[in-house]
Formats: C-alpha cells, structure tokens, sequence
C-alpha cells in the first residue's frame, strides 16, 4: 500500500496561470511550451487514471535543507520561477507528451515528509514509465528522487547517480539530514545497488573529511579543473566506464556546479565552475546511453539571480532534457 500522504499541506497541484504566454499564429501548430503542456494532479496517478511513457515535472517548494546547511535560503521559490522560463521556450518534445504535476511543499519545515511525498509520487511515475524531472527547491530533493527510484524497481537494478555539482554533498548528518546530506543517505542505506559519479568537484567547497568518506564509499569524481570542453574526450571515457557498470542513471544537477557567469541565482555560488558547454556536451553524452529514467535540477534561488540567468539555465536544462530522451 501506499505511504502517500494525503494532508493536502504538503502538495499543491499545477498553476495554469503560470503557463500563460504568447499564442502560436493560427495557421500554424501549437509551437511554446505553454501551449503543450499537460496539466496533472497526483491524484490521477494513484487512481491509474494517466497515460504511460510520457515526461513528468515535479516541483520541490523546499530550501529547508538549505536552511538547515546555514545556507542563503530562497530555493523554494526555484519551481516556479524555471516553469516561467520553460514556457516561452520553443516545443520540441512532440511526440512525447510533458505533463506538470505541480509541487511537493515543507510545511511546518518537515522536510522529511516533503522527501517521502516526492518518493511516493516518483515511484509511481517512473513506475508508469515516466521520465521524472524533478525541479528544485534543495539539494535534500534528490534523496526523496532517489528512494522513490528505488521503490519503483526494488533494488533490482544497479542504479548509477551522476552528480553536476561543485560539491559531494557527502556530510555526515550529525544534528538531522539536510542538502548537504543526501548523497552520504543514499550509499549508507543502499551502498551494494548503488554507484556515484561527481562531476565538477570544487576543492575549496569540500573538506578533507568529505574526500575522505568518498574514498570510503567508492565514490567516483572529476574535478572541476577537468571539466572543460577541451578535455571532454577524456572526461566522456570515464562517464563511459561508469556508465557500463550500471542498469540505469539518474542525473542530478546543482546549478552551483556551473561557474557563477552562468549560474549566479544559486545558494552557494562559486566563480571557478564548469561552463554551460560542457555541461551540455556531458548532458547529451549522458542521453545517448539510453539509460537515464529520472533528472533532476536543483538549488535555484531566484532571490539572488540576475536577469533570470540561472532561471533560464535551469529551463534549458530541462528542455534538453525532454528533447533528448528522443533519441
């Protein structure tokens, strides 16, 4: 049976006003996001009332992880903000269908709860088939992402995570988990399923300490240095050993992984990332595969942004995204 929690506090289903933009001539089909879009309520999903194989965006409404890492909070309002980018945006996805099931929230600052309501919704998507892109909100999102991943398949397939991210994100949870937690919850809980690739790993953003639970856990990285255009022949060989040891991969991005040129609207920015094209190369390098069933973005902070740079990054990301499970 399923553990969803039906207090409606902790969800609240799309907003259609936000879908709003300028309309295709009437000659033509339908060419904007906004007019493409499907709207959804979980609801549908447990009554099996939604169609199959088709792309499902899940907002995470939460920085309480941020909050309890003492970052800058301001993440929660990360989902909304990316929709209002992704709607102008050409439509390439037909014909896939995107649906938008709206977002999970943190009342009462119960993050947990907020992670076990995104875990029970993903399972069931990706459980449908579902290509689930998750929209963040916290770093914290990608462990509720990932328990419902594994629910979905129970733990019979080796699952690979590879992580854009300036930081492992493998702390120790000594007072409470928090964003800077999930990758350490994840290989503590499911450490003979899982496989863990870094990509951007900053030296000034980890400890020692966090190099050295890496070690521990097996953890594969690349550091930022070497995330460069440049050298992408060599970064693509090692995602492609990694790659080979898994059944399926999840792709979590942290736009503080990017240099803060390009992603300055983040919760921890950073000037020495990597840039937008390589990541873009290492994105549809990743697709290629044919392996990727859940994405997700995180770590928007529209508070800090300038122009809505980081916000139209996050929606580019998510575009490529659904135009490359295509191929």
């Amino acid at each position: 049976m399923s553990s969803i929690n039906n207090n409606l506090n902790y969800y609240s289903p799309p907003n259609k006003k936000i879908w709003n933009g300028r309309l295709s001539n009437l000659k033509s089909a339908n060419q904007y996001w906004h007019e493409n879009i499907k709207l959804s309520h979980k609801n549908l999903i447990f009554e099996n009332k939604i169609v199959s194989n088709s792309i499902a965006l899940l907002g995470y409404a939460c920085d309480e992880g941020v909050r309890r890492n003492n970052g800058r909070v301001g993440a929660v309002k990360g989902p909304q903000e990316i929709r209002k980018q992704l709607r102008e945006l050409g439509e390439h996805f037909h014909p896939k269908k995107v649906f938008d099931f709206g977002d999970v929230l943190c009342p009462n600052r119960d993050m947990e709860g907020s992670q076990n309501e995104f875990s029970e919704i993903t399972k069931e998507l990706i459980k449908k088939n579902y290509l689930t892109i998750g929209i963040g909100g916290g770093h914290d999102l990608t462990y509720g992402h990932f328990s419902g991943i594994k629910k979905a398949y129970n733990n019979l397939k080796k699952i690979g995570i590879i992580n854009f991210d300036a930081h492992f994100d493998l702390r120790t949870p000594l007072n409470g988990t928090n964003s800077g937690t999930p990758f350490f919850q994840i290989l503590k809980k499911w450490k003979n399923s899982v496989n863990y690739l870094a990509l951007g790993i900053q030296k000034s953003s980890n400890a020692d300490m966090l190099y050295k639970t890496a070690f521990e856990f097996g953890v594969n990285y690349i550091s930022t240095e070497d995330c460069t255009s440049n050298n992408f022949e060599i970064v693509a060989n090692k995602i492609d050993e990694f790659i080979e040891k898994c059944d399926l991969i999840y792709i979590s991005v942290d736009l503080d992984g990017f240099s803060s040129s390009f992603a300055p609207g983040v919760s921890a920015p950073g000037a020495f990332g990597f840039s937008a094209p390589f990541f873009k190369l290492a994105f549809k390098h990743i697709f290629k595969t044919g392996k990727v069933i859940a994405i997700d973005v995180v770590e928007l902070n529209p508070k800090y942004d300038r122009d809505s740079i980081t916000a139209k990054l996050a929606a580019q990301i998510i575009d490529l995204a659904c135009r490359s499970c295509l191929t």
